[in-house]
């Protein structure tokens, strides 16, 4: 489902078209171009057979300048450092847009975490914890899931902290189960914000999501928020997939019977029509929402999208080559930045939350996302509007000038 391309020099060239807007030195544009650190780990796991498997893994620190640093942890057979780097690069830009204390981080390990047990997977995220330890915690370095990694995965960090250090600090990791220190939202923010951001950015442009047709390519748990949102503000949800494949129906999908037959099924293939993933990009619809992973529309399937508004759900979803591509199409691109946002604003409650010990109800998380989010918007769509750039280049126009405070009031080592 994933094109190769995730790479550093696509990024610094979308940066380069938000540089006239900046306020940037050269000095505090160094501090962006080189990420702080990345370690890179073999893990050795006993596994349910009895032998040792060495795993590859990673965990890069971009920046700290505003904040300790926060970003996922994945599970997904060939990530590299390089990937974990320019993905930590985009949660710092994410952070600076959501004008949040906090710096951006990505970790990884090379599994397919399919192709191991439970028990396995376990002992690989407790090893991958221990290796780390000395350089994560709640003022450091914060590990939240990401692809691959839940809330139990989140639980087993907490835990394998705890054993390391000897004490629990449940700001250490985000994305935790409730009874840990979790906070209520987690699952549901990052497809919720992005559907309310894709209906507050037509209604600028003068349209609407009543009746406005939408594909949603990934149907997770961000992916099916996002359905299930872009259905209650008036949107036909058109088409959804998962790995499997994609179902489709002209007249609009029932998103209780599809996730019903999804539970019982294990594909949302069988529901409606069978379509093959490229065809769900390649459909007449009004929104195309991305919410499986970075590289769903590349190069090589730019020029087959339809839609008049592809929204990144997840980072990276669009790689640089195929935004220029639809850029000078017509096609408005909703970048991550902004799409994704809620997802990192409530992982940064979950950290403030378990700072002070002190929790908040369901309503008021929804409540302090929808603020967070909103004002980020705000200032992107009012750049945007009043300087006549694309949305990417507004929100990297925004994080920049605010890392750039950060970096010249922090100053340089002489």
């Amino acid at each position: 489902m994933r094109a190769s391309g995730l790479n550093w020099q696509g990024l610094m060239e979308q940066l380069q078209q938000a540089l006239p807007h900046c306020e940037v030195t050269d000095q505090s544009l160094a501090y962006f171009k080189y990420p702080r650190r990345t370690v890179s780990l073999n893990l050795p796991v006993r596994m349910d057979d009895g032998s040792v498997r060495m795993f590859r893994a990673y965990r890069t620190v971009h920046s700290t300048s505003r904040g300790p640093s926060l970003g996922g942890v994945r599970l997904r057979a060939g990530v590299s450092a390089h990937e974990c780097e320019v993905l930590a690069a985009i949660m710092t830009l994410k952070a600076a847009v959501a004008d949040l204390p906090l710096g951006g981080a990505k970790g990884g390990i090379d599994v397919d975490p399919e192709s191991i047990s439970e028990h396995e997977r376990q002992g690989l995220i407790r090893r991958y914890t221990s290796e780390l330890v000395e350089f994560i915690g709640h003022h450091e370095d914060i590990l939240a899931p990401d692809v691959g990694s839940d809330e139990q995965a989140m639980a087993w960090i907490l835990d394998a902290y705890a054993e390391n250090t000897g004490e629990t600090t449940s700001g250490v990791v985000v994305g935790k189960p409730l009874p840990l220190g979790g906070s209520y939202g987690t699952k549901d923010a990052r497809g919720r914000s992005a559907a309310l951001v894709t209906g507050r950015v037509l209604e600028q442009a003068g349209r609407s999501l009543r009746r406005a047709r939408a594909a949603v390519y990934g149907f997770g748990s961000v992916g099916r928020t996002a359905a299930q949102t872009l259905a209650a503000q008036g949107a036909l949800v058109v088409a959804v997939s998962d790995q499997g494949g994609a179902t489709y129906a002209s007249g609009g999908l029932d998103l209780a019977d599809l996730t019903a037959h999804r539970e019982r099924t294990g594909s949302v293939r069988g529901h409606a029509t069978d379509i093959s993933l490229d065809e769900l990009t390649e459909l007449d619809v009004d929104v195309l929402l991305l919410a499986y992973d970075y590289g769903a529309i590349h190069a090589g399937n730019a020029h087959a999208v339809r839609a008049d508004y592809v929204v990144e759900a997840t980072n990276r979803a669009v790689l640089p080559e195929a935004e220029r591509f639809l850029k000078d199409h017509g096609v408005t691109v909703i970048p991550d930045l902004i799409a994704s946002l809620g997802g990192l604003v409530v992982n940064y409650l979950e950290w403030v939350q378990d700072a002070s010990n002190f929790f908040w109800t369901e309503e008021e998380i929804e409540g302090a996302i929808d603020v967070r989010v909103n004002a980020a918007l705000d200032e992107v769509l009012t750049f945007a509007r009043t300087r006549r750039t694309d949305l990417r280049t507004a929100a990297y126009v925004v994080a920049l000038n605010r890392l750039h405070d950060a970096t010249v009031m922090r100053g340089v080592y002489p």
